[in-house]
C-alpha cells in the first residue's frame, strides 16, 4: 500500500512532529560535536551549519512498515497497540514549505558519516510552558538500524535539559510503528492523540499520537 505524499507535518525516524524548514541551521552551540563511533565511518552529531540546508532537504525521509498503531478507546481514556497490516505501508513526504518564517527558538543538529550529512534533528524550544518539542527527527534509508536516531534524540533531550525544559514533547502519525518503538525506548510515553490534526490534507483519516518525556 502507498500512501499519498503529505506535508510534513510528521515527525520522521525516516519518518514524525511538526516538521518545519530548516533555516536554523547553525544557531545550535558552535562547536558542540559528539562521536558515537570509531573508525573511518564514526557517525559525528555537531551543530548544523547554513551549508548544511541543501543536504538537509534532500534526505528521504519515507518509510515502510509492515506494523500500524491502532488506537481504541478505553473506559479510561484510550490505547494504542502495534497490529501487522499486509500489504506494508510506504509513507512519503513532499518538501518543506519554505515560506515559513523561522524560529528563534529552533535549533537542528545533524549526524554526519565520511563528511556527508545522513540525518538531523530539529527542536523548538517554547518557554510559556517550558516545552521542548521534538519538531524533525530524519535518517537516510542507507544508514538507518545504525542508532543514528536514537543518538540524534538522545542530544535533544539532552538540548532540553540544557534549556531548562520540564519535558520533551513530540507528535507522530500512528502509521509511523517504528518511530513510536524509537520514542518508548527513549523514555516517551503516550500523552494524546488528535483525530482531526490531519483534516483537509492528503493525510486524511490518520492520528496523530502525542508522546511526551519528562526532564
Amino acid at each position: 500500500m502507498v500512501l499519498p505524499p503529505t506535508r510534513r507535518t510528521h515527525l520522521r525516524f525516516g519518518h514524525a512532529g511538526r516538521a518545519r524548514n530548516h533555516g536554523a541551521a547553525g544557531r545550535l552551540r558552535s562547536g558542540s560535536v559528539e562521536t558515537t563511533e570509531d573508525g573511518p565511518g564514526a557517525v559525528i552529531l555537531r551543530a548544523a551549519r547554513p551549508e548544511d540546508r541543501t543536504a538537509i532537504a534532500r534526505i528521504d525521509g519515507s518509510f515502510t512498515t509492515d506494523r500500524v498503531l491502532r488506537v481504541r478507546r478505553t473506559d479510561t481514556g484510550f490505547e494504542a497497540a502495534e497490529t501487522a497490516v499486509d500489504p506494508p505501508v510506504r509513507k512519503t513526504f513532499p518538501d518543506d514549505d519554505c515560506g515559513e518564517a523561522d524560529d528563534p527558538g529552533e535549533r537542528t543538529v545533524v549526524a554526519e558519516v565520511r563528511g556527508r550529512v545522513c540525518g538531523f534533528v530539529t527542536t523548538v524550544f517554547q518557554r510559556w510552558n517550558r516545552r521542548l518539542v521534538v519538531a524533525d527527527l530524519e535518517v537516510a534509508p542507507a544508514h538507518r538500524g545504525r542508532g543514528i536516531g536514537a543518538a540524534l534524540l538522545a542530544r535533544a533531550v539532552e538540548e532540553g535539559r540544557r534549556l531548562g525544559a520540564g519535558h520533551v514533547w513530540l507528535e507522530v502519525t500512528h502509521l509511523n510503528a517504528p518511530a513510536v518503538r524509537l520514542y518508548r525506548r527513549a523514555g516517551f510515553e503516550l500523552c494524546g492523540l488528535d483525530t482531526s490534526l490531519y483534516s483537509g490534507t492528503a493525510s486524511e483519516g490518520e492520528t496523530a499520537l502525542f508522546m511526551s518525556r519528562p526532564l
